[in-house]
């Protein structure tokens, strides 16, 4: 499949190709719009359901990653008085 149609669908590889054509600056800028619109056709809204479940696997993440971060902080807060320990006692 290659990605060079003019209208960005998928066509198969042939003797057309952008490549070969040189298009100008606002030939680059109508390209790039249609292929922005024919990839967002593609997607795909996800249902109530799912969208609830995607969203508990992020906070969940989150919560971990904040609990691994405060972790590591109070471990290398604690290393750090050990090391250098507290001026003037």
């Amino acid at each position: 499949m290659d990605q060079d149609d003019v209208r960005g669908d998928a066509v198969a590889a042939g003797s057309y190709s952008l490549r070969d054509k040189q298009l100008g600056f606002f030939g680059r800028i109508a390209l790039f719009l249609r292929q922005v619109i024919s990839e967002l056709r593609k997607v795909v809204t996800p249902t109530r359901k799912e969208l609830i479940k995607f969203t508990l696997v992020v906070l969940v993440f989150v919560l971990i990653v904040m609990g691994l971060v405060y972790g590591f902080d109070s471990l290398f807060g604690y290393v750090t008085h050990i090391v250098f320990g507290v001026p003037g006692n």
